[in-house]
């Protein structure tokens, strides 16, 4: 078995805490840290912020996305969107649905998360009937058909994991009820909504396997199930319902926030919290370096408090191997305790194996995200 080469040193001056109590020469901390956060890590001390680069070149950089300017999402199947992101082991999409589906699709490829950004909607499925609000998660285990009745157009954050399947977090030592309590996972209904659309008309169901369409067609809806008991079902959850974890004197890593994990990747939301309160907490995000995992975060709304001109809609892309963090605008209003309550709402995709960008990000991306860091005077310079 493997085994980090791993033990703790101190050198020079530094906190004995991580992200408190900052020697009063350097008031930037950095951690290098290795698996997500759960392995082993060191925190640096700096005279400057270590996201202070004046020049980038080179294709590793951060990026920003636009995707409430894509015109290829609104289709009338969510297999017909683009690829945005992508690995061997996830596939992050983005799908606006405003009609009512006159078919059934199935992922045979792995389980399906769909984030409700926008709209609601009633969703059919082998399991039943359920409706779906703004702000929703909808788990959708490999090979389940299903169909969308959109009640207001919707846009859903699409989130595949090839291959494997979600599952809820290890809480450790806050307990199983702690972030949220598995009682408030809802599941699909066999109730008269799903019985009023039994029929014996000619329905059609698109299969994606290995990125190709199969349609295999049925002489009545094989939406037909009077009931069923198992556990193994679609699970709904609205981040309303997620009860972050907080600490007064800490500033918790992003790994604390973790909704859903699956093979090779985890997803995360934050919701809005208190802000530390103890005057030698750090207050903001630490700057980092996440060298195992490439990090996206999809900004769904509120205040983005870490960030500089951001919209809801909008996707940041850190690859691994930089270091990156706040910027300088949320960076001093954390040191002067101008906020003491987070308002954002954001669902963070971190994955183990680096992602490809599909073809239509580039017509997206803003190009001058990389430089975002500098200070207002720099930007105004260059």
């Amino acid at each position: 078995m493997r085994k980090w080469i791993s033990f703790p040193k101190q050198v020079g001056t530094a906190s004995k805490q991580a992200h408190a109590d900052f020697p009063e020469q350097a008031i930037y901390e950095r951690e290098v840290g290795r698996s997500g956060f759960f392995g082993p890590a060191t925190h640096f001390h700096h005279r400057h912020a270590p996201t202070g680069w004046s020049e980038w070149t080179g294709d590793l950089r951060p990026r920003n996305f636009d995707f409430n300017q894509l015109t290829q999402v609104a289709t009338e199947s969510p297999w017909q969107v683009p690829l945005l992101l992508h690995n061997a082991q996830c596939k992050f999409r983005i799908w606006h649905c405003s009609q009512k589906m006159p078919f059934l699709v199935r992922n045979a490829d792995g389980d399906e998360l769909l984030f409700i950004h926008e709209g609601r909607g009633e969703l059919f499925c082998d399991y039943g009937h359920i409706t779906l609000e703004k702000g929703d998660y909808f788990s959708i285990p490999r090979s389940t058909s299903w169909r969308l009745e959109p009640l207001e157009p919707m846009q859903i954050v699409m989130i595949e994991a090839t291959n494997s399947s979600y599952q809820l977090p290890e809480k450790g030592l806050v307990g199983n009820h702690a972030i949220f309590d598995p009682a408030c996972l809802d599941t699909p209904d066999i109730d008269e909504q799903f019985k009023a659309q039994y029929s014996e008309d000619s329905w059609q169901v698109q299969v994606k396997r290995h990125e190709q369409i199969s349609v295999i067609t049925y002489p009545f809806n094989p939406l037909d199930a009077i009931g069923w008991h198992g556990d193994l079902a679609p699970v709904r959850i609205n981040w309303r319902d997620i009860r972050p974890l907080m600490s007064h004197r800490y500033h918790l890593p992003p790994s604390a926030h973790t909704t859903f994990v699956a093979d090779g990747f985890v997803v995360c939301t934050f919701v809005p919290r208190p802000i530390e309160s103890d005057p030698g907490a750090l207050k903001v995000p630490f700057y980092h370096n996440n060298d195992d995992y490439d990090e996206v975060l999809f900004y769904h709304e509120g205040d983005f408090f870490s960030r500089d001109n951001i919209d809801k809609g909008m996707v940041t892309f850190h690859p691994a191997g930089f270091t990156h963090g706040p910027h300088p605008k949320a960076f001093q209003a954390g040191l002067e305790y101008r906020k003491k309550f987070t308002d954002e709402v954001a669902v963070m995709l971190d994955t183990r194996n680096a992602l490809q960008m599909g073809d239509v990000c580039a017509s997206v991306e803003n190009p001058d995200y990389v430089y975002s860091w500098k200070a207002k005077d720099e930007q105004k310079a260059t």
